[in-house]
């Protein structure tokens, strides 16, 4: 069975084609083109914009995700596309093009959850069985795990997400959007020797993370200029404060349902510092860490068409009236 899947809840747009053997169990990649919207430095991304650079690049993208993946319309068996979360004006327009995809080649169509799509994506590369799930993105944290037929939330934030709080500092700093801003703190962190200590924010299985970045804005107005610290140490100390806090919450939540697997998917998933505090959580409790590289962890097509399919195949279809977006 192969599965088009089309993504488009935030600034990324992406296009995936894959390949379940339903004998062998054996799944292929066929396709995964992404296309994002880059802002200039010290700006984030507008829904009107996303949206109307979705409208502009989509049709050109499954033109090439089609051709990389060698496939005609006739061997595809079902469309998929993120039903939401994510912001309105881009996940309507994505979702439009699904539908007249589906209605012009009279195919099914599903709608996936794009928390669900981060996943089952993540299960499906790394081979993790039953983890706990760190989802760090910039619209989402949640520590997840797998209960009664549901996906239970275990933990999440109470205000921002930790990489909107990553995001919105680059702003502060006016590091480029390109090829994120998350990834350029990443690199910035590495050269930073100097620890301010911040609001360090963990309520039960929660956390928050915005009061932190107000504290983290006016250090950096009241120190930068006077050279106390640099860029490069407020971006380690942030680094360090929030993971510490999202390494808590996930141990809680190891030894409530007692796995020794963590599986980290989302944008924020990609940082190989996260990564590394995991692991050293992990290995003390006989554990062990599952990531993906970018290809997988930030939003992509192909998360959605493989969650798609994978619900495809047990009978599910959306129907067309019902194939709407939702923000939450």
């Amino acid at each position: 069975m192969i599965a088009l899947g089309l993504e488009g809840s935030a600034n990324k747009l992406g296009i995936g084609i894959i390949e379940h053997n339903l004998e062998t169990g054996q799944v292929n990649i066929l396709a995964n083109i992404r296309h994002t919207h880059i802002t200039p430095p010290g700006t984030g991304f507008l829904p009107r914009d996303t949206a109307t650079h979705h409208r502009t690049h989509i049709i050109p993208v499954i033109r090439e995700a089609l051709k990389t993946a060698n496939v005609k319309v006739k061997d595809i068996d079902v469309i998929c596309y993120t039903k939401g979360p994510g912001m309105g004006a881009p996940l309507v327009s994505v979702g439009v093009v699904a539908r007249t995809l589906a209605l012009l080649w009279n195919k099914p169509i599903v709608g996936v959850n794009h928390c669900i799509g981060h996943i089952e994506m993540g299960r499906e590369i790394t081979g993790a069985d039953n983890p706990v799930v760190l989802y760090v993105s910039g619209g989402n944290t949640q520590v997840i795990a797998y209960s009664e037929h549901r996906y239970r939330i275990f933990g999440e934030t109470l205000d921002i997400a930790v990489g909107n709080c990553l995001d919105r500092f680059a702003r502060i700093l006016n590091l480029p959007n390109d090829p994120s801003p998350g990834y350029n703190i990443e690199q910035y962190a590495k050269r930073g020797d100097k620890f301010i200590e911040l609001p360090y924010t963990v309520k039960g299985m929660d956390v928050s993370f915005s009061g932190i970045l107000s504290f983290i804005e006016t250090v950096a107005n009241e120190q930068l200029p006077s050279g106390q610290c640099t860029p490069e140490d407020l971006c380690f100390s942030l680094q360090e404060t929030l993971f510490a806090m999202l390494v808590e919450t996930t141990e809680r939540a190891m030894a409530h349902i007692g796995s020794k697997e963590v599986l980290i998917v989302g944008g924020v998933g990609c940082n190989l510092r996260l990564q590394e505090m995991m692991a050293q959580m992990a290995e003390q409790r006989g554990g062990k860490v599952f990531a993906t590289d970018e290809r997988f962890c930030i939003d992509n097509g192909i998360m959605i068409a493989h969650a798609g399919l994978l619900a495809f195949r047990t009978g599910f279809t959306t129907p067309i009236e019902k194939s709407t977006c939702t923000q939450r």
